[in-house]
């Protein structure tokens, strides 16, 4: 059976290219502590040797909308094509192409569908920064095949936060009863606190830095429960108007497992949000 070993989970800022391939001279202030912290956190997932990474993300209107949007999808494709114009425009990503894992896709699938989850799935879907973020900041090369999973985080009604908790443990699963000798990493990537659009958009943190001590804490230790007895669809909204992308961050602890306190874990104020960075290894740290 294939291995499980590495769970990530990470924010997606889309600023990140940009900040770490622009111009010494023309770098922001803050971008020599963020890169030092994501070199270090690409360093857990190379240590894990994987062969394929599962990517969970959450598609930002570029190609779900109102007229047909699925809580739980599955790409099942042989290749992605990734990141759409205003991302090129607005933060530089590249177009990007990924190798897709149709035999893993498949697996999640039936497996899911079985397990009392009705995936959507595609065929031919195309990706975001919220799957090609991690790629550029985990695995630059771009060299291994992928899993995206997308979550529906944004148009209601939303999945309540359990059924997050309770799909990240269903993927777990469903990786280590795949019928392979590949070693896997689920790599999930959400938000704390953050405001877009909002007049806490742009302040010297996160809109709300209490949730994100709270939010850390939640992660970093693997409590669950905690997490859930606090944490509601109507509570989200207050630590800022796009903070149910924490609910992407319970599904990567539903995967690492109640009370699975993470290997790594690293964090870095920016100028409106907090990135943080956990990685957990389910087999022990790797030598």
């Amino acid at each position: 059976m294939a291995r499980l070993v590495a769970v990530v989970a990470s924010t997606h800022h889309p600023f990140y290219y940009r900040t770490s391939t622009m111009p010494l001279e023309q770098r922001p202030s803050f971008a020599a502590e963020w890169i030092r912290e994501v070199e270090a956190f690409r360093e857990t997932l190379t240590r894990a040797r994987p062969d394929v990474l599962v990517m969970v993300g959450s598609d930002h209107f570029h190609q779900l909308w109102l007229g047909n949007m699925p809580q739980f999808l599955v790409g099942h494709a042989e290749k992605y094509d990734a990141n759409w114009y205003n991302e090129e425009r607005e933060f530089g990503m590249p177009r990007m192409l990924l190798r897709g894992d149709r035999d893993l896709s498949g697996h999640l699938l039936r497996n899911g569908l079985d397990a009392g989850f009705d995936l959507a799935f595609s065929n031919e879907l195309r990706v975001d920064h919220s799957v090609t973020c991690p790629i550029i900041t985990l695995r630059p090369q771009n060299d291994l095949p992928i899993v995206p999973v997308y979550t529906n985080i944004f148009a209601p009604p939303l999945p309540q936060p359990k059924r997050f908790v309770q799909l990240g443990r269903a993927i777990r699963e469903m990786v280590e009863s795949w019928p392979s000798d590949k070693r896997v990493a689920v790599i999930g990537t959400g938000h704390l606190s953050l405001e877009l659009g909002g007049p806490r958009q742009f302040g010297p943190h996160g809109p709300d830095p209490e949730f994100d001590r709270r939010a850390v804490e939640w992660i970093s230790t693997g409590d669950i429960e905690g997490c859930l007895s606090e944490v509601t669809l109507d509570s989200l909204h207050a630590p800022g108007n796009a903070t149910h992308g924490f609910m992407d961050f319970m599904l990567m602890m539903g995967v690492a497992g109640e009370g699975a306190k993470a290997q790594h874990v690293g964090t870095v104020d920016l100028f409106h949000t907090m990135e943080a960075y956990f990685t957990w290894y389910p087999e022990g740290e790797p030598s």
